[in-house]
């Protein structure tokens, strides 16, 4: 799961900076509130990456995913990349947990055999 789901966050970090370039170019937005708010952001999914696999890693991971929806009040287009990155998400996390239950069985196949 840790793999699939920090892929997830390592994209959204470059959408999340790409997205910050865009908005800068608002008049109504000043750049400083930009680059606060694109920074926490992009800092939130490089930290995310590393406490992926526990329980307050996931729900942290989905308040991210719905601010990067809400980030379409201010870039449109966040609404489909957010909504997009939303489902590369459940995607990490469900699949992500298939393959570690697999691995775990796998390993515990090769254990009795020994």
């Amino acid at each position: 799961m840790r793999t699939l789901c920090s892929s997830t966050l390592i994209g959204e970090f470059f959408v999340i900076g790409f997205a910050g370039l865009v908005a800068m170019k608002d008049p109504d937005l000043a750049m400083s509130t930009v680059w606060t708010v694109s920074g926490v952001a992009m800092l939130l999914c490089v930290l995310l990456c590393g406490v992926v696999t526990r329980p307050a890693g996931i729900a942290l991971g989905w308040a991210l995913q719905l601010a990067l929806i809400a980030a379409g009040f201010f870039v449109p287009t966040m609404y489909f990349l957010g909504a997009v990155f939303a489902a590369l998400w459940w995607a990490s996390v469900h699949y992500g947990r298939k393959i570690d239950e697999a691995k775990a069985r796998f390993a515990a196949r090769q254990a009795e055999a020994q």
